[in-house]
């Protein structure tokens, strides 16, 4: 992990004075978990987790409100301030800050989003299948969110057909018993991509 965390060091400046790192992949694919690891070995890197972001009401229509309240800040060397959504209280809680710190982390299902591409030093996507991640995420989230996970699916499902992330990514990282394994991503394997190939070869094991 902090090889990783070394090589995203490395990478220039994608907004204002800020790397702006997506991790992006199904809803229970483990993405906080591995954004919370990556950024302990940031050594406390700020995390933007999208959950935050979206509502019952803007399940992915929420671009403006994350453009107004984080990218432009932080473009412009500022901290950002959000508005934290309360998904059991169905509303929006006091701002949250968001420093503009060297690394900046943003996680969650559409943080590869086409709206996005154009802020971001590196997209990483956890490389789970779609029906393995639905599974975890409704067994974590119990039977009171079922009727949720219903809707959340379908939405999802349409979302990732407009606008997939999982071709631009830079790498792909699969959860492991040992750990964490990752792999080229689809964008560097084209060429288009920075390079963050981790030292030990194409793929490494944390």
């Amino acid at each position: 992990m902090h090889d990783l965390a070394a090589r995203l060091r490395g990478l220039p400046p994608s907004l204002g004075p800020v790397r702006l790192i997506g991790v992006d992949g199904h809803a229970g694919s483990g993405k906080s978990t591995f954004a919370g690891g990556l950024a302990r070995a940031l050594g406390g890197a700020p995390v933007l987790h999208l959950d935050d972001i979206a509502s019952h009401a803007q399940l992915f229509a929420w671009t403006g409100r994350l453009m107004t309240e984080v990218i432009e800040p932080l473009a412009r060397g500022e901290e950002a301030r959000f508005t934290p959504y309360d998904w059991r209280a169905r509303a929006f809680g006091a701002p949250r800050p968001l420093p503009a710190a060297p690394v900046v982390l943003i996680e969650g299902v559409g943080a590869g989003r086409r709206a996005l591409r154009p802020y971001l030093a590196g997209l990483l996507w956890m490389e789970l299948s779609q029906e393995e991640s639905w599974a975890r995420g409704r067994l974590r989230d119990g039977a009171e969110q079922r009727e949720f996970w219903d809707s959340w699916v379908a939405a999802e499902r349409a979302h990732f057909a407009a606008d997939p992330s999982r071709p631009h990514a830079d790498l792909l990282v699969l959860q492991r018993q040992e750990g964490y394994e990752v792999l080229p991503g689809p964008r560097v394997i084209a060429g288009a991509g920075p390079d963050m190939t981790l030292s030990d070869g194409p793929s490494a094991m944390w």
